[in-house]
């Protein structure tokens, strides 16, 4: 690791206010495995899950959620799970990657290769995608637990609070 990154993660801020997002026609708050593996490992991270909320698969839907939830003063970052495949129905992509300023190409990418690395070409369906909103991160992860586990572990947990060091760096120079 180099020096400055290594310098920029002392600096990062020890804990991330979180709202986590779930896309679904058909989960429940009893049956929303992904959300619940997000709060799990996030918490474990030392991070804090400040909303917790289930929206249905329609993209105005998701959409008018998404920026109540990164208008919020206590929300530092959005994770959402759900709705990123290639099905009829799966919208999430689209409307986070039209609100995305700064798309964080690297995120997608490593997401697919840890993913083919699990799951072989069938990774080349997922539609993982983060990125910046104003000073806050958005990140959307597919509906699967394995899914979910995969890219909180092996990318959001290990560099999210980084990522909003960096953003807000940003805001207090802006």
């Amino acid at each position: 690791m180099s020096e400055s990154v290594q310098q920029h993660r002392e600096s990062a801020p020890e804990t991330v206010r979180i709202a986590v997002l779930t896309v679904s026609d058909t989960r429940t708050p009893e049956t929303d495995t992904g959300g619940d593996v997000v709060e799990e490992l996030m918490r474990g991270a030392g991070h804090e899950v400040v909303a917790r909320e289930i929206v249905r698969d329609e993209a105005a839907s998701i959409r008018t959620r998404l920026v109540d939830l990164l208008d919020r003063t206590d929300v530092d970052a959005v994770v959402t799970t759900g709705g990123t495949g290639i099905s009829a129905r799966d919208t999430t992509y689209e409307v986070v990657d039209r609100m995305i300023e700064k798309k964080l190409d690297g995120f997608g990418e490593l997401f697919r290769m840890l993913s083919y690395e699990e799951i072989g070409a069938a990774a080349v369906l997922s539609r993982a995608v983060a990125g910046t909103v104003g000073t806050k991160l958005v990140a959307s992860l597919p509906g699967s637990r394995n899914a979910v586990r995969l890219g909180v572990e092996r990318l959001l947990a290990p560099e999210i609070a980084h990522v909003v060091f960096e953003l807000r760096k940003h805001q207090e120079k802006g």
